[in-house]
């Protein structure tokens, strides 16, 4: 505790180390043991805390209500806080801009204003037609926890399918509305969670994906067997043809693309992240056009001919042409090969492919031909990141949304007839900028691999040794953690705090080749190249373990689990979010399945070997002191199961009672989409509280 007491004046801001309690007040809530004995492949393992897992329990949500008062008291009576708390929710109602989506003659995009919990849809006629508001979730129940998860306008723009789930399930039920009139159709239908939606060309009807109705699937499990159906406007749902996926796996994720003028269908099956099996339908039904060969594939069609994005023998990815009297992978030329840069995208837009790619963790948008003939590269503003890139295939212009971290979100626009980009709509934050550096840096794993990671904070940071440090890692699935602007991680750099931002193995900013390194058996390279991080930061006078806290969430919850098993010297504090933990019963809950090709399966003999080794549940060590801990889940999570943050809780607090292990379980919110601003105001605030507390730092900022 000593080391709290001296004071440290910290350059560019006024972040200070002061002396007060970091313990809870008293002990957390008793947790019973009873153990259960599973042997898996010969190896006996022990489960203290199985009757943890199930919560609908009213014993385990008793647990869980005790668990959550611990943590408040923890967080509530921090010195600042109820000022923090008006610093937060003046960032966070700030509000968000949308990238227009055109159809037809109308342009469709959402916004978020000042007060409101939830984007709003809106739509007008024209570039320069009176925009109003198409759908306003805000307005859809009386603690707007319903919220709109997806949606997919008609070709004209004259209809719209949305889907909508309550307290951020994520278990969507389709809507059907008429554009113009605001008119709400009769037809609805649930189990259309993440749909997959393409209308037929006349708008009559529209193929969708759906997962499969309670008993009607041999296994019960209804989490899976998601499908492609054919829906005709004022059906019964119910009566809806099944036209793709009867041959596929339970645990497959089809989709549907259309050409533009709607004479061609392609379906598509992913397995996991890095595999699929592509489909033209044709009048004997859907040809694979990809047998044998397992790569990603995603078809952008053309009326003429019809495009392939892959890593089939190109890790970094490549853009092949195929013609639709020679379909099959054997025919398809290459028009754009593999290069440095990692294609993520590949869309048709006025006649063109726009490429979106990621060079060194970075977006770059290029323009090129059908013939792969390159164009141009667009010019942006800075290193940062671009989405939602929309556009028609023979329209003349392409809106775009992007960002960095000390660049606010911003629509632009560019036209393809002069080839001039312009600013289309901005967020307004009202937040100086003006001194956040933002710098990459390489350093070395512990098997000499390089990796990258972003740094950022206010300019000048000293390089001795006292910089709290927030250090956020996620490593999986090829997800690429690319530049993004936060609007609350600018009072960390307010307070002179250092943002670390790795790309750790498993993702995908360097390709497949880096997926795949980080994935099965070869997990243990993610969590190497984190604690090389912490490390590197350390090492080079960035910060110290004192002044560091790591977070990461769902598959960086994982990370941050078997970082603190492994390493618990690495940091002093910890925020593990959505997390899985429990390694070799994650399949069993949920979702899970749909996770196998990526972790593995403690069924398999041989992947429980790797599993086991780093599963965090299972290497919690008794006499070990591990950092200061906040996990935190949701009772209405429908991918990760709140029981791994209450088992990983239980064990550790059981084990190390010294340290502050704090579990925060939200009732009526979910994995994190949807969620009302509110809801996040709430979790943001206490998050940031528990990472100044832990570090023993004080909220106050001086000049």
């Amino acid at each position: 505790m000593a080391r709290f007491c001296r004071l440290i004046l910290l350059c560019c801001a006024a972040m200070v180390l002061v002396s007060f309690d970091l313990a809870p007040a008293g002990p957390p809530p008793p947790t019973p043991a009873d153990t259960v004995f599973d042997t898996l492949h010969g190896v006996v393992i022990p489960d203290p805390y199985r009757w943890l897992e199930d919560g609908d329990d009213p014993t385990v949500q008793e647990w869980t209500k005790e668990q959550y008062a611990y943590f408040k008291d923890y967080v509530d009576s921090f010195p600042g806080r109820e000022a923090l708390e008006g610093e937060v929710r003046r960032l966070m109602e700030i509000g968000s801009v949308g990238s227009p989506e055109p159809y037809g003659e109308f342009y469709f995009w959402t916004e978020r204003h000042a007060g409101q919990d939830h984007p709003v849809v809106y739509m007008k006629k024209g570039i320069s037609g009176e925009p109003g508001v198409l759908l306003d979730p805000n307005t859809l129940s009386d603690d707007n926890t319903v919220a709109l998860d997806w949606y997919f306008f008609s070709p004209t723009g004259e209809l719209m399918v949305y889907g909508l789930s309550n307290s951020g399930s994520e278990l969507s039920t389709l809507y059907l509305m008429n554009t113009q009139t605001r008119e709400l159709y009769p037809d609805t239908i649930p189990h259309t969670r993440a749909a997959a939606i393409s209308w037929l060309a006349d708008e009559s009807g529209f193929y969708y994906t759906r997962f499969a109705e309670p008993g009607s699937v041999p296994d019960g499990d209804e989490n899976y067997y998601r499908r492609v159906y054919r829906h005709t406007l004022g059906e019964d749902w119910r009566n809806d043809p099944l036209v793709f996926g009867e041959q596929i796996d339970k645990t497959a994720w089809p989709w549907i693309s259309w050409s533009p003028d709607r004479t061609r269908i392609f379906f598509g099956s992913y397995v996991g992240s890095q595999e699929t099996d592509l489909y033209l339908e044709s009048p004997d039904g859907a040809r694979l056009l990809n047998e044998g060969e397992k790569a990603y594939f995603s078809v952008t069609p053309a009326n003429d001919c019809f495009f392939i994005h892959t890593n089939f023998e190109a890790p970094a990815y490549r853009v092949m042409r195929a013609e639709y009297d020679k379909p099959m992978l054997q025919d398809w030329t290459e028009i754009i090969p593999e290069s440095d840069k990692a294609i993520q995208s590949v869309q048709l837009i006025a006649g063109r492919l726009v490429l979106h790619s990621y060079l060194s963790a970075s977006s770059v948008v290029d323009i090129y031909s059908h013939d792969g003939t390159f164009e141009k590269t667009i010019e942006l503003p800075s290193i940062g990141s671009v989405s939602s890139i929309n556009g028609q295939p023979d329209g003349q212009e392409m809106f775009f949304l992007f960002q960095s971290f000390n660049y606010p979100p911003t629509v632009f626009r560019y036209d393809f007839s002069d080839g001039s980009l312009s600013e289309y709509d901005r967020l307004d934050v009202d937040i100086d900028l003006s001194n956040i550096e933002v710098k990459l840096v390489w350093y070395e794993s512990q098997d000499g691999t390089r990796v990258s990671m972003f740094l950022v904070g206010p300019e000048g940071l000293s390089l001795n040794g006292s910089n709290p440090t927030l250090l956020y890692g996620y490593g999986g699935f090829n997800s690429s953690q690319i530049p993004y602007f936060s609007k609350t991680l600018t009072l960390w750099f307010k307070r002179g705090g250092l943002f670390a931002y790795p790309h750790l193995r498993g993702g995908g900013e360097y390709g497949e080749a880096w997926h795949r390194a980080g994935m099965l058996e070869r997990k243990q390279n993610t969590f190497d190249d984190f604690i090389a991080a912490a490390e590197y930061l350390c090492r080079e006078g960035y910060t110290s373990p004192d002044l560091l806290t790591i977070e990461g969430g769902s598959n960086g919850g994982l990370l941050i689990g078997a970082v603190i098993t492994q390493r618990p010297d690495i940091c002093r504090s910890a925020i593990c979010a959505v997390p899985l933990l429990d390694m070799l019963r994650y399949h069993r809950f949920l979702i899970a399945r749909f996770w196998i090709p990526e972790y593995g399966s403690a069924d398999d003999s041989a992947q429980f070997q790797f599993l086991y080794q780093y599963s965090p549940y299972h290497r919690i060590e008794p006499g070990t002191h591990y950092p200061t801990l906040l996990l935190t889940a949701a009772e209405s999570d429908s991918r990760v199961d709140p029981l791994h943050a209450r088992k990983f809780a239980a064990r550790l607090q059981a084990t190390d009672p010294e340290a502050p292990i704090l579990l925060r379980i939200e009732s009526r919110a979910g994995h994190g989409q949807g969620k009302p601003i509110s809801k996040q105001i709430e979790e943001t605030v206490d998050e940031w509280v528990f990472v100044f507390k832990s570090l023993g730092l004080s909220l106050d900022v001086s000049n």
